[in-house]
């Protein structure tokens, strides 16, 4: 199954359940029952939108405002260096446990949405990589229950302003910024996505192959991250954690290639779709808090 969050015509926030060429609108904004796709998570999981498909309205998904993938997320937990060609190019050596950092939701998008240049920086990167959804929380999960925990996987593309991420040896800065952390276009539930190492991401800008690895490359696998984290904290219906980027990023090339208004970004991951967003200048949005 396939489930995706988007915005109506009047920005009113909504989930549903791709059904062709459609959306079974399962819930959304002033819904009683299921006001997002967390809360579907929360109360009901996969089984209940499974059972509330065959009543429920359609709309077309040709023209689908698309929203991210889990707006109203309450931790976005990103892997830093998941992929041994991209640890090399960084000049970093191998880790012996997951680097993890915070990404807000409020600086994510959705599938279509445009990604955002500040106009404090020339540097902003792409990062295409894998996303999981948990769907059961928990703490302490053992690494052997560990994909019982999975709702489903995504696309996104983890924008960085190098420059931000570079001022201090934390990278909250450069990770955070609105607009740029990019997610979608759907949730894929993982009896359809299968063996997550089977599967591999490309990531293209413009036209142009930049990332492709597998992700039986990874050093921490899905089990193993979903184990770490709830070691210490509790992990939460709707918490997502981005798994890391593979080697070809813009900063490492010589000389770098950082995106610019206008580029087209594309992540694409077999057995999901892709995730497709031009970038815009900040001078040509309205950016919540900027006169």
């Amino acid at each position: 199954m396939k489930l995706v969050s988007f915005r109506s015509s009047a920005q009113a926030l909504a989930f549903g359940a791709v059904i062709g060429d459609e959306v079974a609108v399962l819930g959304g904004d002033g819904d009683a029952r299921w006001g997002s796709l967390r809360a579907l998570l929360e109360r009901g999981g996969i089984a209940a939108a499974e059972a509330a498909i065959a009543g429920a309205p359609r709309v077309p998904l040709a023209g689908l405002h698309y929203a991210p993938v889990i707006p109203d997320t309450d931790m976005i937990f990103c892997v830093g260096l998941n992929y041994a060609k991209h640890i090399a190019e960084m000049g970093r050596e191998m880790p012996q446990y997951a680097a993890l950092f915070p990404r807000t939701g409020r600086s994510q998008i959705g599938h279509g949405e445009p990604m955002v240049l500040p106009r404090v920086s020339t540097q902003l990167d792409y990062e295409g990589e894998l996303a999981f959804v948990i769907g059961t929380g928990g703490r302490y999960i053992r690494e052997e229950d560990a994909l019982s925990h999975v709702a489903g996987y995504s696309c996104y593309n983890d924008g960085s302003l190098r420059d931000f991420q570079r001022h201090t040896h934390q990278f909250l800065p450069g990770k955070n910024f609105w607009g740029t952390g990019a997610f979608g276009p759907w949730l894929v539930t993982p009896d359809e996505f299968g063996d997550v190492a089977s599967h591999g991401v490309t990531t293209r800008l413009n036209g142009q192959v930049m990332q492709q690895a597998g992700f039986d490359d990874f050093l921490f696998t899905v089990p193993h991250l979903i184990a770490y984290i709830s070691s210490f904290t509790e992990l939460k219906p709707g918490d997502v954690v981005i798994t890391g980027t593979p080697g070809g990023v813009g900063t490492a090339r010589k000389p770098p290639v950082y995106m610019k208004p206008g580029d087209v970004v594309e992540v694409e991951i077999d057995g999901i779709g892709v995730l497709r967003n031009t970038v815009v200048s900040e001078a040509d949005v309205t950016v919540p808090g900027v006169a």
